[in-house]
């Protein structure tokens, strides 16, 4: 059974910086390309960043382009998520999810076959 576990989250002032790491249990993620995933209350979930299994091709969404960086380590069979620069507006719940197949159609994985429970984001002074 695969299954993602999100954590790292918290609350940060504007500004900040957090990490947010996304490890798979049962099941080897070098298998699948992995995205991260954000919904706000009263929002539909938004796609922010997808990386292929090997690594080797990443992209990001606009609302975190530049802000955001997408990354595996293979040894901890964790994804992570940096996150700098940190706004209001990004608080929200962020998860993680495994894509079956090696890469992203953008920045959003294909045909998703997981999903983390999620991690709160809050950015506010």
């Amino acid at each position: 059974q695969l299954q993602l576990v999100e954590s790292g989250g918290g609350l940060v002032e504007p500004g900040g910086s957090l990490r947010l790491s996304c490890t798979a249990s049962g099941f080897t993620l070098n298998y699948y390309a992995i995205g991260w995933f954000r919904q706000a209350p009263g929002k539909e979930r938004e796609g922010l960043s997808c990386i292929s299994n090997n690594a080797d091709s990443t992209n990001y969404a606009d609302s975190v382009k530049g802000r955001f960086t997408i990354s595996r380590d293979v040894a901890k069979n964790t994804v992570y998520l940096q996150m700098n620069s940190l706004k209001p507006e990004d608080t929200a719940v962020y998860y993680c999810a495994a894509g079956a197949y090696y890469y992203c159609a953008g920045y959003i994985p294909r045909n998703i076959a997981s999903w983390g429970r999620g991690t709160q984001v809050t950015v506010s002074s």
